[in-house]
């Protein structure tokens, strides 16, 4: 795997912002050192067993098994705007269709009158289990493929995760999983998330392009193939994924992912 050591740089990026479309400038397997330090890598492609789990877990994610939260985007909005008779089912079948399934622990969320954790309510739906085990195995494949690459940020991930209790643990190095449907990213930090540890993010594609994860801090854009895997302190630097865009009809750009918050710490 071929080292690139990133290199902070000035820029005026800021939470919140637009992440328009860049090209890829990593598009390699790539071992990632910050400082001196190897803190995540990039595989253009996962090995074959990971794959076949990608693909299962992405083709229940994209049937009607998996319970999804759908999320509207702006053009969604922009339609109803230039055409009031429209309803909002008409609206979302001319702009982009956003939707996203959370596996996993969930934090407290004291706004919504929430005052404690929980998991998430995919795991009672019988229609979702094959998801499910397929997320949960591929998230274990994920673990022994960063305990082969990045032996140290492993034991240290495990060290970290001493106090979170096993029940709120989704495999052994994440409490949660997301997966998201078309959904670019505005400029964020991931600042839930257990400082020290890293996320996984494994990408499945069909006939689009972008959805590439960029950070400014570094000037990089990760150019996310389908079956790629990255795995990255998404806690360190801002970042955002440029626009996905379908380069025939139908197409589409799923996002995989497994991340540890720290809300579970200590519990």
């Amino acid at each position: 795997m071929k080292r690139i050591d990133l290199l902070q740089i000035e820029h005026q990026t800021r939470i919140g912002d637009e992440c328009k479309f860049i090209p890829p400038n990593i598009t390699e397997d790539s071992i990632f050192y910050a400082d001196g330090e190897a803190i995540g890598f990039y595989m253009t492609k996962m090995p074959e067993k990971m794959c076949k789990l990608a693909d299962l877990a992405n083709a229940e994610f994209n049937s009607k098994n998996v319970p999804k939260t759908k999320l509207d985007r702006s053009d969604v909005l922009k339609a109803q705007r230039d055409n009031p008779k429209l309803t909002r089912a008409q609206a979302r079948q001319i702009g982009t269709s956003q939707m996203s399934a959370i596996l996993g622990s969930v934090p407290p969320k004291p706004q919504f009158k929430r005052d404690y954790p929980t998991r998430s309510s995919v795991h009672s739906v019988k229609s979702a289990q094959t998801f499910i085990k397929a997320m949960l195995l591929l998230a274990k494949e994920s673990e022994q493929l960063i305990k082969n690459i990045l032996p140290e940020q492993y034991k240290n991930q495990l060290d970290l995760f001493e106090d979170v209790p096993k029940q709120w643990r989704f495999a052994n190095l994440f409490t949660s999983s997301i997966s998201n449907y078309n959904i670019s990213a505005p400029f964020h930090r991931d600042t839930g998330n257990i400082k020290g540890a890293v996320n996984v993010i494994i990408c499945k594609k069909h006939n689009s392009k972008g959805g590439d994860l960029h950070i400014p801090d570094y000037n990089a854009t990760i150019g996310q193939q389908d079956n790629s895997i990255l795995v990255y302190p998404a806690w360190r630097n801002v970042h955002g994924v440029t626009p996905i865009i379908p380069t025939y009809e139908g197409g589409y750009r799923n996002s995989l992912i497994f991340y540890p918050l720290k809300a579970f710490k200590g519990l």
